[in-house]
């Protein structure tokens, strides 16, 4: 137990349990002994323990406070108190969850128990939740332990490998039991445990897997075949050839391509073809266009070749065409077919050359043909220099394709000579400061936002100097460009002088003020270096006020066997104060509305006050100051989201701080909108839409809202397309919670 813990315990134990005394719901059973009797499960929890619970959870602080609402009257007290403990993330509220779990009298306070263990993901936890599931009782608690065992199960280190097994197979007997139990099977435990066992792997799961493609609801048929492909096993491909062109559920139809492609069934080649021309749903058009893209059969690229000229162009939408253009080059690689080269040239104009996609394949089917447009020697080198002076999306696309002909077999015909020319090409790209060339200012914006993928793609040649031009991109200004250096850096093997630079690098980072994306890098790669001089660097860092370098630095050092400052990590500074939290918590029981208004159209989204209060609440005051207006939509990937929120539209950007997460139990069912993050707690600015169910997602990214509007405008838009305005409507109090 970290020590200010104890601290704040001696001070504030006998003023906290008069004032729960008062606010709970008539007092407190003794930890520890029978189960509480007469619990007041239906009042709602005061605003006055919600302020204390989401404060708590806010600066990420586990203490006697919130472990004396364990003992609360009131069963939603305790469900809630026990969300808030796994929300935390506290190793030391483990043993109190379990007893929760094993003792409460309310099934939904120990099923949130159970979800809650699964948060923390301690493997200490482990055996109370097989006891759970092995039981084959209390039904919503034994659903959520499944889903907690997965969780565990994939956070445990290589080392813990048998261990590993030890908890995919209980979640594979717990599967099968639903699959063969002659009573009706519990519908929850099946989806859990069909997402929990593609995040535990057990061994043997595909037939298990298979048996539930043959469900009457199209849920469980559809994840199914979600677990099938993430694991890419084919026990049930000749149901899902079935599927693919009969199933009525669009979803299940998609599924089943996935699967078909990732285990490349040479079966399914004509079914999937047809669907990807003919399918009425975007989404399955999309995975049988993958499929097609990984069976590499050149029919499917003749029949998408000739779009242009048929009914195809009507239906397809442009994320669908750059879906075409990777299967292009996956097919058509190393053969210099010149059809498809013209027809992803046309495709190439059509985005203005700031589709990567299509410089990737390109590259792939002609590295020859991605350099001949900018030429050699002198020329090509101020015509790269003048594309990313004038558009850096241009450059950086350009950049991927480059990066792309580092993947040439070694004896490929030609290979040394082009990938000497990309090699320069990209080398002058990072050099374009000195180029001596003027564009217009008013055109020449932000050029810097394009070297991150330049860098990433001059790795790939693994240049002898690689290292020195790294070391000279990280004293950069732009802080993701600092971060790429130092992440890069860390790739190569250890060495003096990198861990030099590296520690240099360090202080600057840790004084960034918006983003802090290269002290977490550093910290990263300084690990890698395993020296002395390198844990002495990351050490410095445990003063950082910023929360999650404390805890990157605490982890790396314990990794690298260099010490364990757990009592460092301490709690979040956090930048909200108790007028924030009330205002957060004044939305609960009140409907609120996002009209999001793009350039395409506009969507509604209703917004998740009781679920997820401070996300609902950063969102909701980003958009009233008007930071989401003129933002474009960064990344799409169809039947995956459409993502925005980034104002740098790299991907990288953010309002200057970061939000925690409020892992709820809200399924990512189609339309739901998240936070997106680089690692728990990162969230900011940044929010995404899903286009289908993905319960891989489920407990891993904080739910705050579901579009109930315009969901056609949220399957049409693509990369580019711009939000226009962000408008909150709020209503009165509702009279009872919504589902």
């Amino acid at each position: 137990m970290n020590v200010h813990f104890i601290r704040s315990v001696k001070l504030r134990s006998a003023l906290v349990c008069f004032l729960l005394l008062l606010v709970s719901g008539g007092g407190f059973a003794q930890r520890r002994t029978q189960r509480l009797q007469n619990p007041t499960s239906g009042d709602p929890v005061s605003k006055i323990l919600l302020l204390k619970i989401v404060r708590a959870e806010d600066e990420r602080r586990w203490d006697e406070d919130l472990l004396s609402l364990f003992s609360a009257r009131n069963a939603n007290v305790r469900s809630r108190a026990a969300l808030a403990a796994g929300r935390i993330g506290n190793p030391d509220a483990v043993a109190e969850l379990v007893h929760l779990m094993q003792r409460d009298d309310e099934p939904k306070v120990r099923a949130m128990a159970a979800f809650a263990l699964g948060e923390i993901e301690s493997p200490v936890a482990a055996d109370a939740l097989m006891a759970v599931v092995r039981d084959n009782k209390d039904e919503p608690v034994r659903a959520r332990a499944v889903e907690a065992l997965g969780k565990i199960a994939a956070a445990l280190p290589q080392e813990q490998e048998a261990r590993q097994r030890q908890l995919a197979a209980a979640i594979l007997d717990a599967l099968t039991f639903e699959a063969r139990r002659r009573s009706a099977p519990d519908h929850q435990t099946i989806l859990l445990g069909l997402t929990a066992v593609l995040r535990a792997k057990p061994a043997n799961a595909g037939p298990i897997v298979a048996e539930f493609l043959h469900y009457s609801d199209p849920r469980v048929r559809a994840d199914a075949g979600n677990t099938l492909a993430r694991l890419k096993l084919s026990d049930g491909n000749e149901r899902l050839r079935k599927l693919l062109v009969n199933d009525p559920d669009p979803i299940v139809r998609a599924n089943a391509a996935r699967v078909l492609g990732v285990t490349e069934d040479k079966k399914a080649f004509e079914s999937l073809l047809d669907r990807a021309l003919k399918d009425s749903d975007s989404r399955v058009r999309v995975s049988a266009i993958r499929a097609l893209a990984l069976l590499k059969d050149a029919r499917a690229a003749v029949a998408f070749r000739s779009w242009e000229r048929t009914a195809l162009v009507n239906l397809m939408r442009d994320s669908e065409v750059l879906e075409v253009a990777t299967m292009l080059g996956k097919i058509y690689q190393g053969t210099g077919d010149k059809e498809a080269l013209a027809w992803l040239s046309r495709v190439r104009e059509h985005f203005n050359g700031a589709a990567p996609e299509v410089e990737i394949a390109v590259a792939r089917i002609s590295p020859a043909a991605e350099l001949a447009p900018h030429g050699t020697g002198k020329t090509g080198r101020q015509n790269v220099q003048r594309i990313i002076l004038l558009n850096w999306h241009i450059a950086s696309s350009l950049a991927q394709g480059l990066g792309e002909i580092a993947a040439l077999p070694e004896n490929a015909p030609g290979r040394k000579q082009v990938a000497n020319e990309a090699e320069e090409l990209l080398r002058a790209i990072l050099d374009y400061r000195n180029s001596g060339l003027t564009i217009n200012t008013l055109v020449a914006v932000h050029s810097e936002y394009a070297i991150p993928d330049v860098l990433r793609a001059l790795a790939a040649f693994k240049p002898k100097d690689l290292d020195d031009v790294l070391k000279k991109h990280l004293k950069e200004s732009d802080v993701i460009v600092r971060a790429t250096a130092a992440e890069l850096l860390g790739e190569l093997p250890p060495a003096e002088s990198n861990t030099r630079a590296l520690v240099e690098a360090l202080p600057i980072a840790l004084a960034d003020k918006a983003l802090n994306d290269a002290a977490l890098a550093l910290l990263d790669s300084l690990g890698k270096q395993k020296n002395a001089a390198a844990h002495d660097a990351i050490k410095t860092a445990l003063n950082s006020p910023d929360y999650l370098i404390r805890r990157k630095a605490v982890a790396v050092l314990k990794a690298n066997g260099a010490g364990d400052f757990s009592s460092s990590i301490g709690t979040v500074q956090t930048r909200n104060t108790t007028a924030d939290y009330e205002r957060a918590l004044a939305r609960t029981g009140r409907q609120v509305n996002a009209v999001v208004t793009t350039s395409k159209g506009a969507f509604t989204i209703a917004l998740l006050p009781d679920d997820a209060p401070l996300n609902v609440d950063n969102f909701i005051q980003l958009a009233q100051r008007g930071y989401f207006g003129g933002i474009s939509i960064h990344r799409v990937v169809p039947n995956f989201v459409i993502q925005d929120g980034d104002p740098r539209g790299d991907g990288n950007g953010g309002p200057g701080y970061q939000i925690r997460c409020e892992i709820n139990e809200v399924p990512y069912n189609r339309g739901a909108v998240g936070m997106a993050l680089s690692g728990k707690d990162t969230g900011g600015s940044q929010w995404f839409v899903t286009h289908s169910p993905q319960p891989h997602l489920d407990g891993g990214y904080t739910v705050f809202g579901n579009v109930v509007s315009g969901m056609d405008i949220v399957d049409s838009t693509t990369r580019g397309d711009v939000i226009l305005s962000v408008t909150i409507k709020e209503s009165l109090p509702r009279t009872s919670k919504q589902d």
